[in-house]
Parts: structure tokens; C-alpha cells; sequence
């Protein structure tokens, strides 16, 4: 098939680099524009186009498709299909209606569930047991098209929402897959998402990762593991900001939430239910992530220690 296929991120790369495997013609690849990155804010590509670089295809990094000299761009490829991933930009329905297939989408959760900016994150905040992927065709609503193809996947008790991110990646670029080698068939039945019942994931900032030791410890793990990599759960420790990177639930009790019940090996810490969670990986602001002993070498960490307060 010939192939436009627009994205930004890395979790749009396994997509692209299987159809390219699977011997489909890709026509030209969309991205935003380059953005500064880290303390010396060096200009630097987006992963798609460093991929499609790689595999000598033509790169586009509009603004917009407000002009309507971007729109006959695509409109002049006469592509079979448009595959949006992760593009993080709006399309008009000159676009949506730009080749034969129209634009199909490949969305990180259960639709209707997660519509939006962040369903992987979301997914694992709320602690839900399963979530998957969904190839979607798009209409000019957000993630409200028909679905072409869903795949299931359970969540690990553990796992953070960046593990959960590789993994439906690579998901999502075997689902896309699957619907492209018979998109005939997937158009024929697609099926319809209820127009009243969704929920809407939205995007993630920086104000939820307070934790609130008062919370059950159910509640702050899952808070931990999705809030990895980024902005991350945080609390404080001796007046500066501590980063929680990695815990675990605990068999231990204690009375005190926030308070240090016991520090051998880890930091375990008692929460509202009076139930405890481990913290296994932390890292203060200006300083390397580490593990609780590493940390507890440097740092004094006593039993009846008080984060957060």
C-alpha cells in the first residue's frame, strides 16, 4: 500500500518500522517540528523523522494545516491510507478524507475508555487490571471514530505506565499491522463507540504528583508507577523534594501516615489505610536516582522519619 503516515513521539516508531517491514510504500512521513532539548537546549528531531531519515523517506514538519497549501500536499500523494499516530496536531477533514482509506489511528487504551492525551497514564493511576490498543478510523471528533481492530493486554501489579508504554507500542504496530494486510475487510466491521459513554484521559502535569501519605497505599503505588518516567510521584524529605521512582506494597503495618516503619534494605512507609508501601527507587532534587540502601548510606532515614510532612 502507498503510505502517509504521521507521528512525533517514540511510541509511534515500532508502527512505522513494521509497515516499512511488511513492504508497504510510505510515501512520506509527517512530524512536528524540532524542539530544544535538555539544560543546553540543543535543537533536536523527533524520533519518527530520525526514523523515516533513516529509511530515506521524505520528511514534512508543518505548523498547521490551516494553510491550505499544506492540505494539497497530502492531498498530491493520492495515498491509499494516512496512518496517524501520536501526531499531537489537529487535522481538518480535508485531511481525514485525503486517500482512499481515509485516516486510521492507532490509540493506546480500550475505547471509549481513555479518550485523549494520556490513556496509558491513566490507566495505570486508576489501577485498572487491563487496557490495550485500538485501530481506529478517525473522524474530525477526538479518538470518537469507528474501530477497525482492538487488542487486550493485562497490567502487571508492578508495572509503571513507561514499561506499559514499550509494550503497547509494540502492541499497537502488530495491531496496525493485522488491519493493513486486509483493510477491506476491517472497513467492512468497523464498529460504532457509544456516543455517551467514554471516559476522557487528560493530560498529565506536574500539580498530581504530590503524594498524600493519607491516601490508601494502593492508591500511592499505583500514583508512583504511573507517574514513571515523567513528572514522576513526589514528596518531600528534610524540606527539599523527593522523587519516588519505584515501590512496592508492603506486608507491614503502621499508624503514621508518612512515617518511616522500617529501613533495612528499603524505606517502607505507612500510609492512610494503615497499610505500608516499600520504596525502592527515590532520587532528591539535583542528585542521581538510587536505590533505598544506596540512598539510606548517604542520607540519615531513621524508623518514625517523616516524609511529606
Amino acid at each position: 500500500m502507498n503510505i502517509v503516515f504521521m507521528g512525533t513521539p517514540d511510541f509511534a516508531v515500532p508502527a512505522l518500522e513494521r509497515i516499512i517491514k511488511d513492504g508497504h510504500n510510505v510515501i512520506a512521513v509527517y512530524s512536528q517540528q524540532d524542539k530544544p532539548v535538555g539544560r543546553k537546549q540543543i535543537l533536536t528531531p523527533p524520533p519518527v523523522k530520525e526514523c523515516a531519515v533513516n529509511n530515506n523517506i521524505p520528511v514534512f514538519q508543518p505548523k498547521s494545516f490551516k494553510d491550505s497549501n499544506e492540505i494539497k500536499k497530502v492531498q498530491s500523494f493520492n495515498a491509499d491510507i494516512i496512518i496517524v499516530i501520536a501526531y499531537g496536531k489537529i487535522l481538518p477533514k480535508e485531511v481525514l478524507t485525503a486517500s482512499k482509506y481515509g485516516c486510521i489511528n492507532v490509540h493506546a487504551s480500550l475505547l471509549p475508555r481513555y479518550r485523549g492525551a494520556a490513556p496509558i497514564q491513566w490507566s495505570v493511576l486508576n489501577g485498572d487490571k487491563e487496557t490495550g490498543v485500538c485501530v481506529m478510523q478517525m473522524d474530525e471528533g477526538i479518538d470518537t471514530g469507528d474501530i477497525l481492530f482492538t487488542e487486550k493486554t493485562e497490567i502487571g501489579e508492578n508495572e509503571t505506565s513507561q514499561e506499559l508504554f514499550n509494550r503497547l507500542s509494540s502492541i499497537g504496530a502488530e495491531a496496525l499491522s493485522t488491519v493493513l494486510s486486509d483493510i477491506e475487510y476491517y472497513q467492512a466491521n468497523r464498529k460504532k463507540q457509544p456516543d455517551n459513554v467514554y471516559e476522557y484521559a487528560k493530560k498529565i502535569t506536574k500539580e498530581i504528583s504530590p503524594i498524600d501519605w493519607s491516601e490508601p497505599a494502593q492508591v500511592i503505588h499505583n500514583q508512583v508507577r504511573g507517574l514513571q518516567s515523567w513528572p514522576c510521584a513526589s514528596t518531600t524529605y528534610n524540606g527539599k523534594n523527593l522523587k519516588i521512582h519505584k515501590t512496592a506494597l508492603s506486608a507491614k503495618k503502621g499508624v503514621n501516615c508518612g512515617e518511616v516503619v522500617d529501613n533495612k534494605n528499603v524505606i517502607t512507609v505507612c500510609c492512610g489505610d494503615g497499610n505500608c508501601i516499600d520504596i525502592l527507587e527515590l532520587q532528591l532534587d539535583g542528585k542521581k536516582k538510587m536505590d533505598a540502601k544506596a540512598f539510606m548510606l548517604g542520607n540519615s532515614v531513621s524508623v518514625k522519619t517523616k516524609f511529606g510532612g
